[in-house]
């Protein structure tokens, strides 16, 4: 880990960045994401990530631990990253973005700095949006707590927005490769092999047989649920759910004597949007890697990964989720 001066052919300097760690598909290196973009292993990234799926600190009051800005200087900060981080994208690469809602300090108020931040990070890497999503979860605690619990007079914030961004109208995308079961009304349809077809009141006409084929499962929907059931999450991201993920993590930060993260990734809201917008051997990048969950799912899934975190002991308790790492 750490970084060293390397000559470059030209005769100037280029910045060589050491990774923490090295597993069999990625690489997990310590340092603040602008900086990592200014040294040699970065420079080489240029056109060559396939998705950049990551949650960036919240915009929220207080800095905590974890290196959140506050106000408008993050609104400037994401802002002056955006350009920086479109040109790693290959052609058809897509840029995934997790972001939570904030509150203005000391008053039942919702903040749109989050909103406004995203905003101002499409215009300035020039990016299209693809489609914004809502990840729901409807087992979160409830907060804010002042107004949620206390006063009584605000209902619990149960959902981040997910914005997934690209350099071209067309990225790479398929959503067969993340289908959710059917219904059980579906289910009876397709043994049945019979529904009323025609015009319906809304002026959409039914064709006879389209919907008489199984395709494997019905389209995923743009609000994705947190909570995993067979009915909700597509079959082969169930393994990715629930607080199993977390375990051997936990278990190892613990042995370790290590902090665990206080803002950890949904192992599943990766596995969903690794699995539909790329194919095996593709690269992944996550610019604030936290406790590298997305590097976790992506080497799971047989992709390549990238994971920069800016503090050290949230990487090093990282390796919890390697099994090469576990009994180390």
């Amino acid at each position: 880990m750490g970084k060293r001066a390397v000559k470059k052919s030209d005769g100037h300097s280029a910045v060589q960045l050491e990774p923490l760690y090295t597993t069999e598909s990625g690489h997990l290196y310590v340092s603040k994401i602008e900086n990592a973009l200014e040294t040699a292993p970065f420079r080489k990234l240029s056109g060559k990530v396939d998705l950049l799926f990551t949650s960036p600190p919240f915009p929220l009051v207080r800095k905590k631990r974890y290196g959140n800005e506050t106000g408008e200087a993050y609104l400037s900060w994401l802002e002056a990253l955006a350009p920086r981080l479109a040109e790693l994208l290959s052609e058809t690469g897509s840029i995934v973005m997790e972001i939570g809602n904030s509150w203005i300090s000391g008053t039942p108020v919702m903040s749109t700095l989050a909103l406004e931040a995203l905003l101002a990070f499409k215009k300035a890497g020039k990016l299209h949006l693809s489609q914004h999503l809502i990840c729901h979860n409807p087992a979160r605690l409830p907060g804010p707590a002042q107004w949620v619990n206390v006063e009584r007079i605000r209902l619990k914030d149960s959902f981040t927005h997910v914005w997934w961004m690209s350099k071209t109208e067309r990225p790479k995308a398929d959503n067969r490769k993340v289908l959710i079961a059917y219904s059980e009304d579906m289910k009876r349809l397709l043994r049945r092999q019979s529904y009323n077809s025609g015009k319906r009141p809304s002026g959409h006409v039914i064709s006879e047989k389209g919907f008489l084929k199984n395709r494997g499962g019905a389209i995923a929907p743009s609000v994705l649920s947190a909570a995993v059931s067979d009915s909700v999450t597509p079959e082969s991201l169930l393994k990715f759910g629930g607080t199993a993920v977390e375990t051997a993590y936990r278990e190892y930060c613990d042995r370790k004597g290590l902090e665990t993260h206080p803002a950890r990734m949904q192992s599943n809201l990766a596995a969903f949007f690794i699995q539909f917008l790329t194919d095996e051997n593709d690269l992944v990048l996550d610019p604030f890697a936290g406790s590298n969950t997305t590097g976790a799912v992506a080497e799971a899934l047989g992709r390549r990964w990238i994971g920069v975190e800016a503090n050290e002991g949230y990487a090093k308790g990282s390796k919890g989720r390697f099994a090469k790492y576990v009994n180390r």
